[in-house]
């Protein structure tokens, strides 16, 4: 399973920061959707010039013209972008082509999506997505009554390749992997602490402790 940092901060110079101070513990360096639109495409290929042996994550979150917002994303640098589960077939599977045409790939964020979500999941999947990010946005992690659990049972379910973002921490990560999730996806856990760097190796560290602690009791 691969660890992608969120960089949900306001500023490219904020990104860059964070992403020196992390990169060493973390495979996929994503910037939030926020930031993009505060500092536009160019971010995208600040980050990848910094960071050139590390995956960069577009989180467009393209809700519409797919294929348009794919192809500036992946020009400017990315290697990965989203596109929303909630948008037109259409809209995914322009991303997609433009997906394969770059040589790139294209998540399907299912931010939002909470009733009928499994079912989704293996629709976009279906529309060739290379995986796709069960997502709880900030808004709904603040509910009183929120847990990842939810999140891991639909991965589990749904039986597609998938991510988990909303959630994960040093406490969570485990659980995410054995789900079988392809990518945790961790932000305010980092991007929060004190120091983000000890905060992403502790995560990193706790990857695979859950597969372990199996193994040994079996």
């Amino acid at each position: 399973m691969k660890l992608q940092v969120a960089l949900d901060v306001p500023t490219l110079a904020d990104a860059l920061e964070l992403a020196r101070k992390v990169a060493d513990h973390v495979d996929i360096l994503e910037l939030g959707t926020p930031l993009i639109k505060a500092e536009g495409m160019s971010a995208i290929g600040a980050i990848k010039a910094a960071h050139p042996d590390k995956l960069v994550f577009a989180d467009l979150k393209t809700a519409d013209a797919g294929e348009l917002e794919a192809d500036l994303a992946f020009a400017a640098g990315a290697d990965l972008v989203t596109v929303m589960g909630t948008a037109d077939d259409d809209t995914i599977s322009g991303a997609v082509e433009a997906g394969k045409n770059a040589g790139m790939r294209v998540v399907a964020d299912m931010i939002t999506v909470v009733d009928g979500r499994v079912e989704r999941i293996k629709e976009v999947s279906a529309l060739g997505v290379d995986f796709v990010e069960i997502h709880a946005g900030l808004d709904e992690q603040a509910r009183p009554d929120y847990t990842i659990d939810a999140l891991l049972a639909d991965g589990r379910e749904a039986g597609v390749p998938f991510s988990i973002a909303g959630g994960v921490s040093v406490d969570t990560v485990a659980s995410v992997e054995e789900a079988g999730a392809e990518v945790a996806v961790v932000g305010g856990s980092i991007y929060n602490a004190d120091d983000p760097g000890a905060a992403a190796k502790a995560i990193r560290d706790a990857m695979g402790q859950g597969a372990a602690a199996s193994t040994g009791s079996a």
